[in-house]
């Protein structure tokens, strides 16, 4: 596992961006930051680990909403400095209950809101 870690560069701060992928459709559900240990929990697996950086902490995906992120597959790209998870996703990625954080589209000038929740964030995080 310390071949693999060695081989990413991770920025000044000690970290490394990390988008997130549906493994069955290759929905873009995400992006986030790892650091070292976050990114030596998910190799280890099964279950994504991202860097907090509002935080400070390792935030496992999932742990408050209860939609965790299985990892199918771990990529690193060309320049060795983005990761790739391919994730089997139980349900939605989004705090804000989408099932992906990429849930606006430019349309005619505006943002424009495609799709629905999957859960009321106010539920699952308290008002």
């Amino acid at each position: 596992m310390n071949s693999l870690l060695t081989q990413v560069k991770f920025d000044r701060k000690g970290l490394v961006p990390a988008i997130v992928q549906d493994d069955r459709d290759g929905t873009v559900l995400m992006f986030a930051w790892m650091n070292r240990e976050a990114l030596r929990r998910t190799i280890a697996g099964p279950w994504a680990v991202f860097w907090s950086r509002s935080r400070g902490a390792l935030w496992l995906k999932g742990e408050t909403s209860g939609y965790r992120m299985r990892v199918r597959t771990i990529r690193l790209d060309c320049d060795g400095d983005v990761v790739l998870l391919r994730v089997r996703d139980a349900g939605a990625a989004c705090h804000t209950g989408f099932r992906s954080c990429f849930f606006r589209e430019a349309r005619r000038g505006r943002w424009s809101v495609r799709g629905r929740p999957v859960f009321d964030p106010k539920k699952v995080y308290g008002a």
